[in-house]
């Protein structure tokens, strides 16, 4: 978003909605973005511009000169960046072509070719597998009321009960032995 001279009411509009979700200019702490702004502004906005009052009281309260950063103003209009006043670049100029992660637009066609051959592949090999059909294991824990119970019987009810998709597999018995000390 570009916001336009800073001298207008538009201006100063455009700068509260550009701060309505921001805190600064660029990132997350003052920097001298901030500092080029602030100057360029030049007074307090009046309150009916309440995040751009609130930015200004903010960074009014700081020592202007020992805030990190270059001072610009990404969110200057053209004409209006204190840079391009001080004999800097112009905001346009500012910006420069270099990809730092060296990422081409521009693709040869054989890599382009490789590429569509390599996603053929993938895509016959991926046809031919079949379908994961998803399972899930459920242990059930059942423990008799007491030492005389037919863990046989017990066994026989729990397998009655049927399901869509149920299947009942292992069953194990084992002892509990109770392991209390009498003092």
């Amino acid at each position: 978003m570009a916001v336009g001279d800073l001298k207008t009411d538009q201006g100063v509009k455009d700068l509260n909605i550009y701060l309505a979700e921001r805190s600064y200019i660029e990132g997350y702490q003052p920097t001298q973005a901030d500092v080029a702004v602030f100057e360029a502004l030049g007074k307090a906005p009046n309150s009916s511009n309440p995040h751009a009052l609130r930015w200004y009281n903010h960074i009014k309260s700081y020592d202007l000169k020992k805030l990190p950063g270059e001072k610009k103003a990404s969110i200057l209009g053209s004409g209006t960046a204190p840079a391009a006043a001080a004999g800097g670049k112009p905001a346009a100029e500012e910006e420069d072509d270099v990809d730092l992660f060296g990422s081409d637009e521009e693709e040869d066609a054989e890599a382009a070719k490789i590429r569509e051959e390599r996603l053929k592949a993938y895509a016959e090999k991926k046809s031919k597998k079949p379908a994961l059909i998803a399972k899930s294991s459920i242990v059930i824990d059942v423990k008799p009321w007491g030492d005389e119970t037919n863990m046989e019987e017990m066994e026989k009810a729990v397998r009655s009960i049927e399901m869509d998709g149920l299947v009942w597999g292992a069953c194990k018995f084992s002892k509990i032995i109770n392991h209390t000390k009498n003092n």
